[in-house]
C-alpha cells in the first residue's frame, strides 16, 4: 500500500479506539445494582439486530461451519464480558483497559502453553514485563474480585485470538460474529431468568450504545488492517489508554497515580518494541501478523 493509507489507517485506528472506549463509559455510567445477564442478553439482541443489514455475508451453504469453535467463543465471550462489566464498575477506567492490554501478552504465552509455540528472548521479556506492569497497576495489597475480573477479561480476549485461528478458512467476519452471538442467547436467557431481576427498561438504550459502539470500532479495524500491514500501524491501538485515560478524567473525575503510568508502560513499551524487533530483520522475508485483543468486548 502507498504511504498515504498509513496515517489514514491510523487515524481511523485512533477514532477506532475511541468508539470502543465511549461503550466502556456506557457501561461504567449504569447503576451499581444493574442486573448484569439482563444487560448482556439485551446486548446480544441490539448486536444481532445491527448485524441484519449485513447478514448477506453469512454464507447459508455452510450456515453451521465450525460451530464447536463458535459454540466455545460464544461461553467465553459471556464470561469476558460478565468480567469486563464487573471490572469497569469498580476499576478505575484507565486501570480496567490498562489491564486488558495484557491480552497480546497473554496470547504469546497460552500460544507456548496449548500450540506449542516457542517464546523468543524479545517476547518473554514482553511477557513478564507486562505481567510485573500489571501487579504494578493492581499492586497485591489491592487485589479483589473488581481486579481478578480485569485480568479475566484480558485472558478471554487472548483465548478468543487463539481460537480464531480454528475457525473455517475464509468465513466472514460477519458470519462468525453471528453465530457467535446467537450461540450466546441460549445459555443468556437461563442466566437471565436465574437472575431473576425486574425488567429494567434503562438498559435498553445503554445496551444498544455499548453495542452500537464495539461494532463501529470493529470495523474501523478490519478496514485498517486491510488498508496496510498489521506491524505498520498496531501502534495506533495503544491510544486506547489515552483515550481511557482522558476519558476517566472527563468523565468521572479519575486522575491516574504514578503506579499506573509506571504500569502502563511496563505493559505497552515491550509490546512496541517487540513488534519494531519482530519487523526490521524480517520485512523482506515474510510477513509479519499481529495478534491483536480488539475483538470483542
Amino acid at each position: 500500500m502507498s504511504g498515504k493509507t498509513v496515517p489514514s489507517a491510523i487515524l481511523l485506528l485512533i477514532i477506532g479506539n475511541a468508539l470502543a472506549l465511549l461503550s466502556d463509559v456506557i457501561i461504567k455510567l449504569q447503576d451499581a445494582n444493574a442486573p448484569i445477564f439482563q444487560f448482556i442478553l439485551v446486548r446480544t439482541l441490539c448486536t444481532l439486530t445491527l448485524l441484519l443489514p449485513l447478514i448477506r455475508q453469512v454464507d447459508r451453504t455452510a450456515l453451521l461451519a465450525g460451530w464447536k469453535v463458535h459454540l466455545l467463543r460464544a461461553h467465553i465471550s459471556i464470561f469476558g464480558i460478565v468480567c469486563m462489566i464487573v471490572a469497569l464498575k469498580t476499576l478505575p477506567l484507565a486501570t480496567a483497559n490498562a489491564v486488558f492490554y495484557a491480552a497480546p501478552l497473554l496470547v504469546m504465552l497460552l500460544g507456548v502453553v496449548f500450540v506449542g509455540e516457542r517464546l523468543s528472548v524479545p517476547s518473554l521479556v514482553a511477557v513478564l514485563s507486562g505481567f510485573l506492569g500489571i501487579v504494578v497497576i493492581l499492586r497485591p495489597v489491592a487485589f479483589d474480585w473488581a481486579s481478578l475480573s480485569a485480568v479475566g477479561v484480558a485472558f478471554t480476549l487472548a483465548i478468543g485470538v487463539l481460537l480464531v485461528r480454528k475457525l473455517p478458512a475464509g468465513q466472514s467476519t460477519v458470519h462468525s460474529l453471528v453465530l457467535v452471538h446467537l450461540m450466546m442467547l441460549p445459555t443468556l436467557v437461563v442466566l437471565t431468568l436465574v437472575e431473576a431481576a425486574p425488567w429494567d427498561s434503562s438498559l435498553v438504550l445503554s445496551a444498544f450504545g455499548s453495542a452500537f459502539f464495539i461494532l463501529c470500532y470493529q470495523v474501523t479495524v478490519l478496514k485498517a488492517y486491510r488498508w496496510v500491514a498489521a506491524n505498520r500501524v498496531t501502534s495506533a491501538e495503544y491510544t486506547g489508554l489515552i483515550w481511557a485515560i482522558l476519558g476517566g478524567w472527563a468523565f468521572f473525575g479519575e486522575q491516574p497515580d504514578v503506579y499506573f503510568i509506571l504500569g502502563a508502560l511496563m505493559i505497552v513499551l515491550p509490546l512496541l518494541w517487540l513488534g519494531w524487533h519482530e519487523h526490521r530483520p524480517r520485512r523482506k522475508l515474510r510477513p509479519q501478523h499481529e495478534l491483536q485483543a480488539s475483538t470483542i468486548q
